[in-house]
């Protein structure tokens, strides 16, 4: 994807979530995120949008400490007023990817083209994930992600988030997984040891196979659907060993 098509994406997503969380009481439990209420998934996306709308705009080069991050994000908006907080932040983050040079140089904490190329794509994906949460709490279904934000979230999550020496991933014994869209080309092809996750672009025999359309391995990746919403061909144990350990946080 583009750098303009991720912030289109990012648009789309944030203004479904907002929308979501308006249609909804901010009390109500989140069924993805166990200890979370709606008003929880609100103030963190929203502050995850000031966080990063800093690094672009300010085009910091390193990250923010916890003064800065504090600052970033102002005070704890009261509930009547969350979702239009919310809001003007996600605005933020659109504006200051939309107005940073091509050029940007700041911190970023994957591999990727650029740096806008990396907030972009993270914000999106990010944003799409706590999409789906607000509209599970609020019990609504919106339109699924496009095909190609979901492929490119799939891609963002294993080669770039899971294969760092800080992801928890790991298995005693080796073990596969093939992670194959119906709706995309290619196959993932996740190798899981001792060692940092190494994934390959190609197909190949596999411990487990998911198959299914994009949007829903995406969200089955990210712990957010069922086994059962896609097809699993082999041994299903490994997705027990992926809720527990392919977890991800903050940054």
């Amino acid at each position: 994807m583009e750098i303009n098509e991720h912030i289109e994406a990012l648009g789309r997503e944030g203004t479904l979530l907002a929308d979501a969380a308006a249609a909804t009481d901010l009390g109500a439990p989140v069924p993805t995120c166990p200890g979370w209420l709606l008003r929880d998934l609100v103030l963190h996306t929203g502050r995850v949008h000031r966080w990063a709308a800093a690094h672009v705009a300010q085009a910091r080069t390193e990250p923010l400490d916890e003064a800065g991050q504090e600052a970033a994000w102002g005070p704890v908006p009261a509930d009547a007023e969350l979702v239009d907080w919310f809001r003007a932040g996600h605005t933020g983050l659109l504006d200051a990817l939309r107005e940073a040079p091509a050029d940007l140089d700041c911190w970023t904490f994957l591999p990727a083209p650029s740096p806008l190329a990396f907030w972009a794509r993270r914000q999106t994906h990010e944003t799409a994930v706590h999409r789906f949460d607000a509209e599970a709490a609020a019990g609504l279904t919106g339109p699924p992600a496009g095909t190609g934000p979901a492929l490119d979230g799939i891609d963002e999550l294993l080669r770039a988030m899971l294969v760092r020496p800080r992801a928890k991933l790991r298995s005693e014994r080796p073990r596969t997984l093939a992670v194959r869209p119906s709706d995309g080309p290619g196959t993932w092809l996740v190798t899981i040891t001792r060692e940092p996750v190494t994934v390959a672009r190609a197909d190949g025999p596999a411990d487990l196979t998911l198959t299914g359309p994009a949007r829903d391995l995406f969200l089955l990746l990210w712990n957010r659907l069922r086994p059962e919403d896609v097809r699993c061909k082999g041994d299903r144990s490994l997705l027990d060993l992926w809720r527990e350990t392919a977890v991800i946080t903050w940054s």
